[in-house]
C-alpha cells in the first residue's frame, strides 16, 4: 500500500467518523461536554471559586481521555454491526492505519469540547510557553494510552452493549477516583497509594504542577513522566500483540 493511499484511508476515517458526525448530529458534542462540565460546576460551586483552576485542568484530562476511550464504541460498532472490520481486514489497508484513522476520527470530533477548556485555560491566565509544552505532551500521552486501550478491548467486546458497562467502570477508575479534578494531597496517605495505581494521577500530577496550582505535585514530575511514558508504551505493546484484529 502506497503513502498515498495511506493518507487517504486516513483522511477518509476522519470524514466519515468525525467531520460528518459533528456536521449532521451536533447534539453529540453537548454530550461530550456533560461530564466535564458538569465536575466544573460542581467544583466551582462547593469550593466557591477556590478550586477552578483543578476543574479546567481536570476537564482538559477528562475530556481528551474521552477522546481516546470513546474508541471502543465506534469500533465495535463498526466491527459487528455494520461488518465494517471485515471490509479493511480484507482490503489493502494495514491495521494501523485503519485504528490510527479511527483515533485521529475521534480527536477531530472532540476538538470543540478541547476547544471549550483550552479557551478557559487560557482566559485564566494559566497559559504560558512552559505549561502549554507540558499540557500539551500530557494530553497527547493520555490519548494514547486511552486508544490503546479501548483498541484492544474493543477487539474482544462481542456487542457494542458491552461497552456501556465497560465505559462508566474506565471512567470511574481513571478520572473519578485518581485526583484529577483536586489535589492528591487531598487524599489520605492509603488513598493516595491506591491513586497511584491510576495513569491519570500522573497525568493530572503534571498538569497540576506546570499552572502552579499544586506545588507538592513538581517534585516528582521526572517520576510522573517516566511512568505516564512507561503505561502508554505498555498499552500499545499489548495492543499490537494481543488485539484481536484478524479474529474479527
Amino acid at each position: 500500500m502506497s503513502q498515498r493511499h495511506r493518507l487517504r484511508s486516513l483522511f477518509t476515517l476522519v470524514l466519515v467518523n468525525g467531520v460528518i458526525p459533528i456536521r449532521t448530529q451536533p447534539l453529540y458534542l453537548v454530550n461530550l461536554l456533560a461530564s466535564p462540565l458538569s465536575f466544573l460546576f460542581f467544583i466551582y460551586v462547593i469550593s466557591h471559586g477556590a478550586l477552578l483552576a483543578f476543574g479546567i485542568t481536570g476537564g482538559l484530562v477528562l475530556t481528551m481521555l474521552t477522546a481516546g476511550t470513546g474508541l471502543q464504541s465506534d469500533l465495535t460498532h463498526y466491527r459487528h454491526d455494520m461488518k465494517f472490520q471485515d471490509v479493511v481486514v480484507a482490503s489493502p489497508v494495514e491495521a494501523p492505519v485503519y485504528v490510527v484513522g479511527m483515533a485521529f476520527s475521534e480527536l477531530v470530533y472532540s476538538l470543540p469540547a478541547i476547544a471549550v477548556f483550552v479557551f478557559l485555560f487560557v482566559a485564566k491566565g494559566y497559559a504560558s510557553l512552559d505549561s502549554a509544552l507540558v499540557v500539551g505532551g500530557v494530553l497527547i500521552l493520555v490519548w494514547g494510552f486511552a486508544t490503546a486501550l479501548a483498541f484492544t478491548l474493543a477487539t474482544y467486546f462481542e456487542d457494542v452493549r458491552e461497552t456501556f458497562m465497560f465505559s462508566p467502570l474506565i471512567s470511574l477508575i481513571l478520572t473519578v477516583l485518581p485526583p484529577v479534578y483536586y489535589p492528591l494531597a487531598y487524599l489520605p496517605r492509603w488513598a493516595q497509594i491506591v491513586a497511584r495505581f491510576s495513569p491519570t494521577t500522573y497525568a493530572a500530577a503534571l498538569v497540576q504542577c506546570s499552572v502552579g496550582i499544586a506545588p507538592s505535585a513538581c517534585g516528582a514530575s521526572v517520576l510522573d513522566w517516566g511512568v505516564l511514558g512507561a503505561v502508554t508504551a505498555a498499552l500499545f505493546l499489548v495492543a499490537a500483540f494481543k488485539a484481536r484484529w484478524k479474529d474479527a
